[in-house]
């Protein structure tokens, strides 16, 4: 059940000086429930957060029902953390009490290879996620947002701006930056050109305001008519299409610069390449479950390219939070209680939230502890 943890000894809880609260699945169905655990204490360089809030990521469901096979349980998920700034170590020299800030889904990386030297700290194979990673510093477990409190190294903390409402700026520490870093690495947030968006939901949503504020035409792709509406009237779509139409589909052919695919479902790739224009670019941020059957064809015709994206640096992180706080985008979210958590997973599964539930932490993860 447990992942291969490279050989490391696990710290055991009571070697941790903090006491810390949150909530763990601790086995493969998924339920979390009253876990009182530790974290180490600040160092000169850390900062020691009281987490406000934290979204609920589709990742955390798969994490924590071990679907992707690498889960250590206990597993504390969440890595859309947002919240307050309660001490800072002597080294610490971006951050002061008091700041509102933000942790995403790396909370260390090696430094040294040349991801890191170059702000792309999310492809270093030494990267140490925010929960179900072994942390390099003393050994233990990283356990993640769905906590009161979490202890992190400065140079993964990111400021959030003042205008940002916190709840709904927390989903942007992994739904943005998904979504922002392809855009900006792939040349498509320029303004004028066509983005085609597929899906619309925690991503896909937060991908469409982002083409909006760098000024691009943006079309919505769905299976579901029914989000046509919400899509165009409420988020500001340009056009909506209606993937299983042909004869829709049949019209935009040759028409999108490039596409932002956040659909983790099977679901058939060549008819979304027919959409680009030549040389277009579709960048697969979801993660479907069997793989992609895609005839070479469909790509050598008219030299398009199918890339893949994740998430993004700290650098972009930043500066995808900034660009946020400018042009005032945030995730459309659910807010819940900490008592509410195993329902919202069990209606995330299902898709059934617009469009990112958030846990208000600082007001209902009560600790028995």
């Amino acid at each position: 059940m447990a992942a291969p943890t490279n050989g490391k000894k696990l710290v055991s809880e009571e070697e941790h000086p903090r006491k810390a609260f949150g909530l763990a699945a601790h086995d493969s169905s998924g339920l979390l429930s009253p876990f009182p655990f530790s974290r180490r204490n600040n160092g000169g360089t850390d900062v020691t957060i009281k987490i406000l809030y934290c979204g609920i990521c589709h990742s955390d469901v798969h994490s924590i029902k071990n679907e992707w096979k690498n889960t250590i349980y206990p597993i504390v998920a969440g890595h859309e953390i947002v919240g307050e700034i309660i001490e800072v170590g002597s080294n610490v020299k971006n951050f002061k009490l008091g700041d509102k800030v933000g942790v995403g889904c790396l909370v260390e990386s090696c430094r040294s290879c040349p991801s890191c030297t170059t702000g792309f700290e999310n492809h270093c194979l030494g990267m140490i996620q925010t929960y179900n990673s072994v942390h390099p510093k003393d050994g233990t477990m990283t356990y993640g947002g769905y906590s009161d409190m979490i202890v992190v190294d400065q140079d993964f903390v990111v400021c959030i701006p003042e205008n940002l409402p916190l709840d709904k700026a927390a989903p942007l520490l992994c739904a943005g930056i998904t979504v922002y870093s392809p855009m900006k690495y792939h040349g498509l947030n320029a303004p004028g050109k066509h983005l085609g968006v597929v899906g619309l939901g925690g991503l896909g949503h937060v991908a469409v305001k982002f083409g909006k504020a760098f000024g691009m035409k943006v079309t919505v792709i769905s299976s579901s008519p029914s989000k046509e509406k919400e899509a165009i009237e409420r988020l500001g779509a340009d056009a909506f299409l209606v993937s299983r139409s042909d004869e829709q589909m049949k019209a935009a052919v040759a028409s999108m610069d490039g596409i932002i695919d956040t659909v983790s479902a099977t679901h058939p790739i060549p008819p979304l390449l027919s959409l680009l224009k030549p040389n277009g670019k579709m960048i697969l941020v979801g993660i479907p479950e069997k793989p992609l059957e895609i005839p070479a064809f469909t790509l050598i015709f008219g030299g398009k390219t199918l890339s893949g994206s994740l998430i993004g640096g700290i650098k972009d992180t930043q500066e995808m939070i900034d660009f946020a706080g400018k042009h005032n985008v945030t995730a459309d979210i659910e807010l819940i209680s900490a008592d509410y958590v195993n329902k919202a997973i069990e209606r995330l599964a299902k898709a059934d939230v617009r469009y990112r539930f958030v846990i208000d932490i600082a007001n209902t993860l009560k600790s028995n502890i």
